[in-house]
């Protein structure tokens, strides 16, 4: 039985309690992991805090940055054991698997080489003063993940944060934790001092809601549903802590009559089916120019219904949902559709070997006359795609906007100044043009606007977000006595 990892050590729950590990594929329980409570909690962050004053707070940038090598390195040996973990966990094909994994050593190499680089400042002042501008730690930093991108998610909020030499305590989704507990260990492995990374497992409402409380920790980074941010938040600013918030969104691809139709096509539909739609980045709505919208739409439903579920093993377009709550959404907005009156333009297929108790959707394509349906509206989370007409550029970037959500968009035109229009008038944190999706982007600054949520991840803000300034003003001119 898997672990959780608290101060160096691998321990089961102060309780004794555990919960049922449910492969998203079968349906079925196949392992369990430990049910934490605000005690074990309590445990986590107080070997963080002590480890500040011990060996991992008196570490260099350099010797931080080496140490997260170590990790890159080691996961890349284990690539294939937590691509398994990772792909039994959340039902995900095995090839979007082990691309995870990759995603995930490329964070730590990438904020292993930042641990060093982020500078501090002097500021001119007055004739007979110094002024530095340092970066320092926040302290004890809180993650609490989602279960969609377990192990990418771990990589891009705690890497980080350790680059920093802050100390984490990580609160995984309890749908989908093992790869993320395995990491732990393997840092456990390379050198990690004991306290620096403390990975807590158990139910969201329960040790989820005591790390978001507790009066020790520094920093809050939440992926989820913007509900439970809400709640986050509002249990961060009772103790005045800062929090990054990554709540999901409703991207929005434009397709200008004037796009490469095929190649537009083919990347729109990758980026509804890709981890079962179950990303908060999902093109979940096609915006299609009036004049072309038909013409568009059949190549669109030729790549759609080449699309297929099965399980991990079978290695296609996509898995299973991740449970049987996301199992019955997904359904009650396919549903929903129909009865709203859209038409059903394409549908994927289930291979027809996949067990009957397992979670598996079928990929659809709806068509929508105006913008007001809910499934336009709502963050379903699965292979559901709407397409909408559009007769003007003004009137695309409307409707772009036209949901509470902020998160990441596309636009599809070989005009060059309308571009950088519409990407500028897209009310998103990232904007692609004539693409969609980076890979991982680690490099890239990620983060949403409006009820997407707030405060930036990867590429080198992150450090930013991950540390704060602190400003020393030295007087050096002579005493006057």
């Amino acid at each position: 039985m898997p672990n959780m990892v608290i101060n160096g050590k691998s321990v089961a729950s102060l309780s004794g309690q555990t919960l049922g590990v449910i492969a998203p594929a079968s349906g079925e329980v196949f392992t369990t992991i430990p049910r934490g409570s605000s005690d074990d909690v309590d445990i986590a962050v107080k070997a963080a805090r002590a480890a500040l004053s011990a060996d991992w707070g008196r570490l260099t940038a350099t010797e931080r940055g080496r140490l997260l090598t170590k990790l890159s390195n080691k996961i890349l040996d284990c690539a294939e054991e937590l691509a398994e973990l990772e792909a039994k966990d959340t039902g995900k094909a095995i090839t979007t698997a082990r691309n995870d994994i990759q995603v995930l050593a490329r964070y730590f190499e990438f904020y292993a080489g930042g641990a060093d680089k982020l500078h501090g400042e002097t500021i001119p002042f007055l004739n007979d003063y110094a002024v530095q501008v340092i970066r320092e730690p926040l302290g004890v930093t809180a993650h609490i993940l989602p279960w969609n991108y377990p192990a990418q998610t771990f990589g891009r909020s705690v890497s980080a944060a350790l680059a920093m030499g802050n100390a984490a305590v990580v609160k995984p989704a309890e749908d989908a934790c093992l790869s993320i507990i395995r990491v732990a260990e393997l840092a456990l492995e390379v050198g990690f001092p004991p306290g620096a990374l403390n990975v807590v497992t158990g139910l969201g409402e329960e040790v989820g809601a005591s790390l978001a409380s507790h009066a020790d920790i520094n920093f809050i980074s939440f992926t989820g549903s913007g509900e439970v941010g809400a709640l986050i938040q509002a249990a961060a600013a009772k103790n005045a802590v800062k929090c990054v918030l990554e709540l999901g969104g409703k991207s929005a691809h434009i397709v200008f009559n004037d796009a490469n139709f095929k190649h537009a096509a083919k990347l729109i539909v990758k980026g509804i089916i890709a981890n079962t739609g179950q990303t908060c980045t999902a093109g979940s709505r096609v915006l299609i120019q009036k004049d072309v919208f038909e013409e568009f739409l059949t190549i669109l439903a030729q790549e759609f219904t080449q699309t297929k579920a099965g399980t991990p093993e079978m290695d296609l377009s996509c898995g299973p949902v991740v449970n049987k709550a996301q199992f019955d959404r997904v359904n009650h907005y396919v549903n929903l559709g129909k009865q709203e009156g859209l038409r059903v333009i394409a549908e994927g297929s289930i291979d027809a070997n996949v067990p009957k108790e397992g979670f598996f959707v079928c990929p659809i394509l709806f068509a929508s006359d105006t913008h007001d349906s809910q499934l336009l509206q709502d963050e379903i989370f699965g292979p559901v795609l709407v397409a909408v007409p559009f007769d003007t550029e003004d009137d695309a970037i409307a409707l772009a906007n036209a949901t509470k959500y902020g998160l990441m968009g596309a636009v599809w035109t070989e005009n060059g100044g309308r571009q950088t229009r519409v990407a500028k008038g897209m009310q998103a944190g990232q904007v692609y043009i004539n693409g969609f999706g980076a890979g991982g982007g680690v490099e890239l600054p990620f983060g949403g606007m409006k009820r997407s949520g707030h405060g930036r991840e990867k590429g080198f803000v992150a450090l930013e977000e991950m540390s704060t300034t602190k400003t020393i003003i030295q007087y050096h001119g002579k005493y006057d006595n």
